[in-house]
């Protein structure tokens, strides 16, 4: 398997498929780079290098007991992109990858970035605070800790079976394989790792990381999304960077990289292309 070890001796798994301009995609809580093969080949058949690592404590990534927070998990991106010298990027986040990608630019800058996406992404903060007060209360947050500690596995099979991709809302058609990958994925990662990643998309304040935008950037969120609201997060998110487009998918869950992801990938194709 192709790996890179970063500086505190964690082994990063990465996936480089395909040739072309690079597009690099940050993956959601608790999944792995598995939640965007469908835009990965999508994008690979349409003449793109497109990039996935495991972040740490996820997916085929070893699983440290510390570094499970925003700041290590941007540096680890940047070890990546530095590893692969990856040039002209167009860096997708989705959930938790959103995170991810602001702060790498927030810390690293874009001298290796041309375009950014966040798509269903957590900033700019998920957690409701004074200065935030459409974010989610603590409870929630504190509720899936609870639940994780209990039994993280009918946490995950909760999650997919209901608010994910949507499966409570009526007439919605999502399959059991859907919801066995989003499982899978979920177990695959580290106890420590998730417990902890769950504070760092919640609680971290990417604000002054968004003004850092200096690209073009896509924000997409659908306006059914249970799990990362769309008013709190993409519609605030788009008013704060420069040069944003915002796309709203109408009636579209947190996950839909999966219930949407013929509409996704070609806006994304778009979006590269344009």
């Amino acid at each position: 398997m192709p790996t890179i070890t970063v500086k505190d001796g964690t082994t990063i798994y990465y996936k480089d498929w395909g040739s072309g301009a690079p597009v690099v995609f940050s993956h959601g809580w608790p999944l792995c780079s598995d939640s965007w093969e469908a835009q990965m080949v999508h994008l690979a058949n349409a003449g793109y290098r497109c990039i996935a690592h495991d972040r740490r404590g996820h997916g085929r990534s070893s699983q440290p007991w510390h570094g499970n927070e925003m700041n290590t998990y941007a540096d680890d991106l940047a070890a990546l992109l530095d590893h692969l010298d990856v040039k002209g990027a167009t860096l997708f986040g989705f959930s938790t990858g959103g995170g991810e990608v602001a702060r790498y630019i927030g810390r690293h800058g874009t001298k290796r970035v041309a375009k950014a996406g966040l798509i269903a992404a957590v900033p700019p903060l998920m957690l409701k605070t004074p200065a935030n007060p459409g974010g989610l209360p603590i409870e929630v947050f504190d509720g899936i800790r609870a639940a994780s500690l209990k039994d993280r596995s009918q946490l995950y099979k909760d999650l997919a079976a209901g608010p994910f991709f949507g499966a409570n809302r009526p007439g919605a058609k999502v399959s059991q394989g859907m919801q066995d990958s989003f499982w899978m994925q979920g177990m695959m990662a580290g106890h420590k790792n998730a417990y902890d990643c769950i504070a760092a998309f919640s609680a971290t304040d990417f604000t002054e990381d968004l003004k850092r935008f200096d690209v073009p950037t896509l924000v997409l969120h659908g306006d059914d999304d249970q799990v990362v609201p769309i008013d709190a997060a993409g519609r605030t998110s788009a008013r704060m960077i420069k040069n944003a487009t915002l796309k709203v998918y109408p009636g579209a869950p947190h996950g839909l990289t999966d219930t949407h992801k013929d509409q996704l990938n070609a806006d994304l194709l778009a979006f590269v292309k344009g």
